[in-house]
C-alpha cells in the first residue's frame, strides 16, 4: 500500500513539473523573442527611459502613456468610491440583495468587450456631446469593465472579517455609519482594497478593444499605431507595460502574504 502511494505521489510530481515546464516554455519564448527583437536597435531602450527624447520622437506614444496612467488612476479611484461603500453597506444593512449586487458586478465578465462597445457606443455619443471626446471619458467604461475583479477582491476582504460585530461595537460606542465604514471597516480590508486597485490598474493598462472602437487614446492604441512606423519601439513599450503589470501583481502578492503572516503572528 505504501509503495502504491509513493508511486502515485511520484507520478503527480512528474505531471506537475511537466505542466510547469510546458507552460514556462509557452510563456517564456514569446517574451524572449520580444527582448531579442526590441534590442536590435541600440537606441530603443535608452530612449524609452528618457521621457524628453521619447516625447520629442514619438509624441503620440507619450500621449498614450499619459492617458493610460490618468485613466488607470481615475478608474481605480471611481471604482473604490462606488464599490467599497456599496459592498460594506450591503453587508451591514441589505444582506438580502447581496446576491443581486454580486450578479450585477460579475455580469461584465460574461459579456465580450466587443459586445460592451456596441452597447456603450450610443451612451458615449451623449458623453461626447456633454463632456467632449477626451480619452478620460473611458474611465466610465473601464469602471464597468473592472467591476468583476474589484468586487471579488473586496468581497473576499469583507468575508475575512466579522463586519457585523465590528459595526455593532462601533455603533454601541456612538459612531455614525460613515465613521463605521471609514474608521472601522475600511482599515480592516485595506489589503483587499489595494488588491482591487492594483487589478484595476493592470487591466486598464492592457485594455485595447474599447478604446480602439470608441476612437479614444490609450497606451495600447498608441502601441498599435506605433507598430506601423517603429516595430522595435512598439515591442519595447509592450514589454515594458507587461513588466509593469507583472510587478504590480507581484507587489500585490507579496503584500498580501506579508499581511497574512503578520495577522498569524498577532493571533
Amino acid at each position: 500500500m505504501a509503495g502504491v502511494i509513493a508511486r502515485r505521489a511520484r507520478k503527480q510530481r512528474v505531471f506537475r513539473w511537466a505542466v510547469l515546464i510546458v507552460l514556462g516554455v509557452f510563456f517564456a519564448l514569446p517574451l524572449a523573442a520580444m527582448v531579442e527583437f526590441s534590442t536590435r536597435d541600440a537606441k530603443t531602450w535608452p530612449m524609452l527611459l528618457h521621457w524628453g527624447e521619447l516625447t520629442e520622437a514619438y509624441p503620440d506614444l507619450a500621449d498614450g502613456i499619459v492617458a493610460s496612467l490618468e485613466q488607470a488612476a481615475l478608474t481605480a479611484l471611481l471604482m473604490l468610491v462606488l464599490l467599497v461603500p456599496t459592498a460594506i453597506w450591503v453587508r451591514l444593512r441589505l444582506p438580502r440583495v447581496r446576491r443581486l449586487v454580486e450578479f450585477l458586478c460579475l455580469l461584465p465578465l460574461t459579456i465580450p468587450a466587443i459586445v460592451l462597445v456596441v452597447g456603450l457606443a450610443p451612451v458615449y455619443a451623449w458623453v461626447t456631446y456633454f463632456l467632449g471626446g477626451s480619452s478620460l471619458t473611458l474611465v466610465f467604461a473601464y469602471t464597468v469593465l473592472v467591476l468583476p475583479y474589484a468586487y471579488r477582491a473586496i468581497d473576499a476582504g469583507l468575508s475575512a472579517i466579522d463586519v457585523k460585530t465590528l459595526a455593532e461595537a462601533a455603533r454601541s460606542l456612538g459612531s455614525g455609519w460613515f465613521t463605521v465604514m471609514w474608521r472601522v471597516v475600511l482599515p480592516n480590508i485595506r489589503s483587499a482594497v489595494l488588491s482591487a486597485a492594483f487589478l484595476t490598474v493592470a487591466l486598464v493598462l492592457g485594455e485595447f478593444t474599447i478604446a480602439s472602437l470608441l476612437h479614444r487614446t490609450n497606451l495600447q492604441v498608441a502601441i498599435e499605431f506605433l507598430g506601423k512606423s517603429s516595430a522595435t519601439m512598439s515591442v519595447a513599450v509592450s514589454l515594458a507595460a507587461l513588466a509593469l503589470a507583472f510587478v504590480l501583481l507581484l507587489v500585490l502578492s507579496l503584500f498580501g502574504s506579508s499581511r497574512f503572516r503578520l495577522k498569524g503572528k498577532s493571533s
